[in-house]
């Protein structure tokens, strides 16, 4: 495993009053604490808020020592946090210390009703956004020039990102560090907090069950065969056909159990075997194509496109040069 690299991104994360910890949580355990399994920090990161003493939710815990609002001004990318109440207008000074981050050229990330406080600030108009679904409607009535997709579990729309909230965290930061250092990190993180690998940002909010435990759902051994062999020429009925169901039944399940279709599964799990390919190889971006099982340069080209907005090209120079900068 490659080094992550000694100049490292700052994150600022905001605490508000009464938010939910958990978020929170997950966000400084993806990208706040010290990864040994990939050499060490992924990001430099600070809680900020506009007090010194800030009481989380339900008044379980306060939050101490933390920094000012100052420190949005020196961050790479800002995390704005979920906000218990939405119907209560923002501080003005959190709501300036956010615009004039992003007029900067800051990265935003906006945490389940963290979008209000994005969009409260006017950064938002006319991007598409992501809330925790029980939010939506009064989103839309407020901002209605803010595109809100309610469906999935969070929206990469470049300079701002959004998560649905809870779990969703996970789901993004995980993708944060895909994007920022690639998908071999990436994978590295996620294999250590025993967190599914493959929760693509389309899937849907509301699935009636987590990912299936092999003890649990004929789904789960199945699943296991796809990802083993998902860089060969397999397809929905062979994976139907080792769960033991028909391609109906198959995709019913996904539904219910994932929140995607089997398509959609196999297609993100190519893809990550593809991004591993155009960092650690020097293959052509056909063979790469033909190994990860995606078959053709353009579908490739794609469905890469649809993951990290990047052409694989522009992929392997970004992650293959970064990796080489990094050493053994």
């Amino acid at each position: 495993m490659s080094q992550v690299s000694s100049q490292l991104h700052v994150v600022a994360a905001l605490v508000d009053e009464g938010s939910n910890p958990f978020e929170l949580a997950c966000l400084t355990e993806v990208l706040g604490i010290d990864r040994p399994e990939v050499g060490g920090l992924l990001y430099d990161l600070q809680m900020c808020a506009r007090q010194p003493t800030v009481p989380m939710r339900q008044g379980f815990f306060a939050m101490t020592g933390i920094a000012t609002l100052s420190a949005l001004q020196r961050a790479d990318t800002v995390i704005v946090p979920n906000r218990p109440d939405t119907a209560t207008p923002h501080h003005p000074d959190v709501l300036d210390a956010i615009a004039q981050a992003h007029d900067r050229g800051a990265r935003m990330i906006g945490m389940c009703s963290g979008a209000f406080t994005l969009a409260e600030a006017a950064v938002l108009d006319g991007r598409r956004v992501t809330v925790h679904w029980q939010w939506a409607e009064e989103f839309r009535a407020r901002y209605p020039r803010v595109h809100v997709d309610d469906n999935v579990l969070f929206v990469d729309d470049g300079d701002i990102l959004t998560s649905a909230g809870s779990a969703a965290a996970l789901d993004l930061a995980l993708h944060v560090v895909r994007r920022d250092h690639g998908a071999e990190i990436g994978t590295a993180v996620a294999r250590r907090l025993v967190f599914p690998g493959h929760r693509p940002g389309g899937q849907r909010q509301f699935i009636e069950r987590p990912i299936p435990k092999e003890t649990e759902s004929p789904l789960a051994a199945a699943l296991a065969w796809a990802e083993q062999h998902a860089t060969e020429p397999i397809s929905v009925a062979d994976i139907a056909s080792r769960a033991a169901m028909s391609p109906a039944s198959l995709h019913r399940r996904f539904r219910n159990e994932l929140g995607s279709t089997p398509i959609q599964w196999l297609t993100s799990v190519r893809v990550e075997h593809a991004r591993r390919l155009l960092e650690q190889t020097d293959l052509a971006v056909d063979q790469i194509a033909h190994r990860s099982g995606l078959g053709s340069t353009a579908n490739l080209r794609t469905r890469l496109a649809g993951q990290t907005g990047l052409t694989p090209s522009a992929y392997r120079r970004a992650f293959s040069a970064r990796l080489a900068e990094q050493g053994p």
